[in-house]
């Protein structure tokens, strides 16, 4: 199987990371790049060029152990691969390649032996304690041989009250970037998302919260009232009559028995589908669900991860949550490429578009105890000074910011996405930049290839300490390996300049609006241009 471009990217980054660094990697990927396939093809490269391997692939689900094991069947059908998974109901071990469930596994360290790779799909449900499931089996591994190393897979790369996976204590001493949502909907590798603001949005007054996010059985107290269901379904049913296949999101088991029923009543064929559902029954459901017979499944906590089918073009969120990560996965079951229609609808009647922004800008949770962190920044108009975005007055040179303008919020049909435009790239032009308070940073800018007074300018904080250095050392590396070269010393921000600007410029950005100024939010490189 030929890998698409990124794909092959994703591969070479990792060989690239294992050649300068010590520790584990986990690649950043959206929902619908195709994990599954770069896992089957590395487990193939890695056994081809390496036949001694030992490997073991560690998920959570079923969904996700037959997604994978079948994947590496297709990808290499002569594959040397087993499955251990009660869930499954196959548990052999001995083979180069082991696909397991964590909770099969997760207490076999021995049985299991050597390993010399572990890939750990939805790497972002390893839990921060000690005595979780996964760092206690992948202890025991690394007690048997101290120099396995650990690949992690994931959409979103944080944890709620934990920040990034990165943070320690972690298994993850990086995070890679080899794509993003932008440069895939740019090639037509996803679907686009379209939203609308609902009429009828949920209330969360009075809910408190526990480690971050809502307490569920007072959200769904909150959320699941008689009246509100009816006024929220005839809402769905007004924007989504002539689509094919919803997912509804609530907040719990009641509520979702709730909402299919009040569907059904109102004669749209819907199941419910929560963590009590027996298994049979909920494959029968899902194989209903892809074959039209239902078209909508309402789901509690379930149906966020390992569940796929491209045809979903409409989601509703009825589900608040303070989770990027949940609001993510959520919105990643509607963005594969679908065979009747160019996008997928979101009803965002929980509100979560404007509690985490769109999709292609969603901020990695802070860590307990954190606050919310080192806020983005924002650039002063007089002196182009960085700072956060609640500073009043510049630190540097005493100019005012404008209050902010308060107005009522509206959401557009692109706000999910965040409303980026392309531009064509001619050349593009690295310095270094001092502010007046003395900080030194790169600015990098694009010449448009259309437009000879068209430019966008973004700033690389390379020293400046905190999230936004460790954003832009990590944006350094990702745009300097898509040009072709690898940055050993990110602190050298006139050997950066040097390098950088003797090498292709992309061909085409995506640009989309931050208040008066432009951020950068892809970059496409087409060398055969």
């Amino acid at each position: 199987m030929e890998l698409r471009e990124y794909q092959q990217r994703s591969i070479n980054q990792l060989y690239d990371w294992f050649r300068n660094n010590q520790g584990n990697p986990c690649l950043n990927l959206p929902t619908g790049s195709g994990k599954s396939i770069i896992i089957a093809s590395l487990c193939q490269d890695a056994l081809t060029n390496w036949p001694e391997t030992k490997i073991i692939l560690l998920t959570h689900v079923k969904e996700l152990i037959e997604q994978d094991t079948g994947q590496i069947l297709n990808v290499w059908p002569n594959a040397p691969v087993g499955v251990y998974s009660a869930s499954v109901g196959v548990k052999k071990l001995g083979y180069p390649i082991t696909v397991a469930g964590i909770q099969s596994i997760r207490h076999k360290a021995k049985n299991v032996g050597h390993i010399d790779l572990c890939i750990v799909d939805e790497a972002h449900l390893i839990s921060h304690k000690a005595e979780g499931s996964y760092r206690k089996f992948i202890g025991d591994l690394k007690e048997i041989n101290p120099s396995m190393r650990v690949i992690g897979l994931t959409a979103t790369p944080y944890r709620l009250g934990h920040g990034l996976i990165t943070d320690k204590p972690a298994i993850f001493d990086d995070i890679l970037e080899p794509t993003s949502i932008e440069e895939l909907l740019a090639h037509g590798y996803l679907a686009p998302l379209r939203s609308k603001r609902p009429d009828n949005l949920l209330s969360t007054d009075g809910v408190n919260k526990r480690g971050g996010e809502f307490i569920e059985a007072e959200l769904q107290r909150a959320v699941n009232k008689k009246d509100q269901n009816l006024r929220v379904a005839c809402e769905i049913i007004k924007y989504a009559e002539d689509r094919k296949a919803w997912i509804i999101f609530c907040t719990g088991v009641k509520h979702a028995h709730a909402m299919a029923e009040l569907l059904q009543s109102l004669d749209i064929p819907t199941a419910c589908i929560t963590g009590e559902t027996p298994k049979n029954e909920r494959e029968a459901i899902i194989d209903n669900f892809k074959s039209g017979s239902l078209r909508a499944i309402t789901n509690a906590n379930v149906l966020t991860t390992g569940f796929d089918y491209p045809d979903i073009d409409l989601i509703a969120m009825c589900r608040p949550t303070l989770s990027p990560g949940l609001y993510v996965q959520m919105a990643g079951r509607g963005m594969r490429v679908k065979s009747h229609t160019d996008h997928c609808l979101v009803l965002d009647f929980a509100g979560n578009v404007r509690t985490h922004g769109p999709i292609t800008a969603v901020r990695p949770p802070d860590r307990k105890g954190q606050g919310h962190g080192e806020a983005p920044v924002k650039v002063c108009e007089n002196c182009q000074e960085f700072v956060t975005l609640s500073t009043r007055v510049c630190p540097a040179c005493g100019w005012e910011f404008p209050a902010p303008e308060v107005k009522p919020l509206r959401l557009h049909n692109d706000d999910i996405m965040g409303n980026g435009k392309t531009m064509r790239v001619k050349s593009w032009l690295w310095r270094v930049y001092t502010s007046n308070s003395g900080k030194e940073m790169v600015t990098i800018t694009y010449f448009s290839a259309d437009n000879l007074a068209e430019m966008v300018t973004e700033y690389l904080c390379l020293l400046h300490g905190g999230y936004a250095q460790d954003k832009a050392q990590r944006l350094l590396h990702g745009i300097a390996k898509r040009a072709g070269v690898i940055i050993e010393n990110p602190y050298d921000l006139e050997g950066i300049v040097s390098t950088m600007n003797t090498v292709p410029a992309p061909t085409e950005i995506t640009k989309e609006r931050d208040g008066k100024y432009y951020r950068v939010t892809a970059r496409v490189w087409n060398h055969a241009a």
